[in-house]
């Protein structure tokens, strides 16, 4: 039992001693004065970001279902986007600067891709 003891004791202390490290790095200070001057610009160029983002994704929704639209309509993809101007679409959409739409005929899907 004593056995058992000692054991147990020496482990906490063990534990004790690796926990109890130095984990101040030189420079940590003034990276965090840094990251919090930056914060806020690049919190809005993660804002500005997710807005691009969440526009591409619901323009392009928004296009895939007219296009299965215009399918189940006329019995075929259309060729072009702007063959389904302006019975199913009523304009193209802008996209974001740097981005274009990609149309693939084909597979009747539209994308939305980096210039």
């Amino acid at each position: 039992m004593k056995t058992f003891h000692s054991i147990l004791i020496f482990a906490a202390v063990l534990a004790l001693v690796a926990g109890c490290g130095d984990s101040s790095k030189p420079g940590t200070t003034a990276n965090a004065v840094s990251n919090a001057v930056t914060a806020p610009v690049g919190y809005l160029d993660a804002v500005v970001e997710a807005e691009k983002h969440a526009q591409k994704v619901i323009d392009v929704s928004y296009i895939n279902q007219d296009i299965q639209l215009f399918q189940a309509s006329e019995g075929r993809l259309p060729k072009d986007l702007q063959e389904m101007i302006p019975s199913y679409l009523a304009k193209i959409p802008d996209v974001p600067f740097g981005y274009k739409l990609v149309y693939d005929a084909t597979a009747g899907s539209v994308k939305v891709v980096k210039q």
